[in-house]
């Protein structure tokens, strides 16, 4: 019998508290492919977003912390599903590569730690942990007739000197996980476009133009719902689309759900361990037709 595979697992503040539903899904979802996350114990915020604004080796000390815990728990590498906590991660990775920044960091966190704990965004996880034939075979409702749009937004690619990621403009991973589920992916302009949650309470009028423009970007693909691996950007692009459609109401709304719901809807997960009813965009009649088929 083939060891169940552990990951370290950073949740951070949004998935204990506004993303619950992703933070629930994501456990879900990693159980039913047997994939074992054991939370960070204490884990504290990685400093997203006001530490790297006002001190750049407290922002650097904060994640690296963590990845001190990590080398303590015996593991290799860290699922960090939100976005955000994911950028600070990399880059307190990056910034690591500089030796008096390992000095001032290790003078705040007490000790050395020598940067070598892999850190997984959400997409990375189910791609590189789990792997695309795995969840193919492991699909009991597969997404046929389900017509999506990957939403990458723009911390999980970018900058790419700190993500390392393949494509930064044009990733196709998640792409590549729904297909694998059986959905149909349609290709669109704005998979990696900022949707502005970062000025949410400061330039709402901004806000809702991004927002709107992504939304109605994957309307015109031909897509049905939209896939995100972001707390914030599912909460902006899901929340706003009420005033939206006050404002034009020819807009078409269009639900948006994470990644990890989808890959739990898919590999069998119960639908009450998913946190569908938290959505503001109703995501019923996709999840009922997956349920039917």
């Amino acid at each position: 019998m083939t060891a169940k595979k552990k990951l370290a697992y950073y949740p951070g503040c949004s998935l204990h508290s506004t993303a619950k539903e992703l933070d629930e899904s994501f456990r879900a979802s990693a159980a039913a492919l047997d994939l074992e996350l054991a939370e960070i114990p204490d884990w504290v915020c990685c400093g997203n977003t006001a530490a790297h604004a006002t001190n750049r080796v407290l922002a650097a000390a904060l994640p690296a912390n963590e990845l001190a815990k990590v080398v303590d728990m015996g593991l290799d590498a860290v699922a960090v599903p939100c976005a955000a906590c994911f950028s600070r991660f990399k880059t307190s990775v990056h910034e690591l590569e500089q030796e008096q920044m390992r000095a001032d960091v290790a003078r705040v966190i007490g000790r050395v730690y020598n940067g070598d704990v892999g850190v997984r965004n959400l997409v990375d996880v189910y791609y590189d942990e789990i792997g695309l034939d795995q969840l193919k075979a492991r699909t009991v409702r597969p997404l046929t007739g389900v017509t999506a749009v990957a939403y990458y937004g723009c911390l999980l690619t970018r900058p790419p000197e700190v993500t390392l990621a393949e494509d930064p403009e044009y990733p196709t991973r998640m792409d590549d996980l729904l297909r694998a589920m059986g959905a149909t992916v349609a290709d669109w302009s704005y998979k990696t476009d900022c949707c502005g949650a970062s000025l949410a309470l400061c330039e709402q009028s901004i806000v809702a133009g991004l927002t709107k423009q992504i939304l109605t970007n994957a309307a015109d693909s031909g897509a049905e719902a939209v896939v995100c691996a972001c707390p914030l950007c599912q909460a902006n692009l899901d929340t706003r689309q009420d005033e939206i459609a006050a404002a034009d109401p020819s807009f078409r709304k269009l639900p948006v759900f994470y990644l990890s719901q989808v890959v739990g809807l898919a590999v069998g997960v119960p639908t009450a361990q998913l946190g569908f009813r938290r959505h503001m965009v109703p995501v019923d009649g996709i999840v009922n037709r997956v349920l039917r088929s």
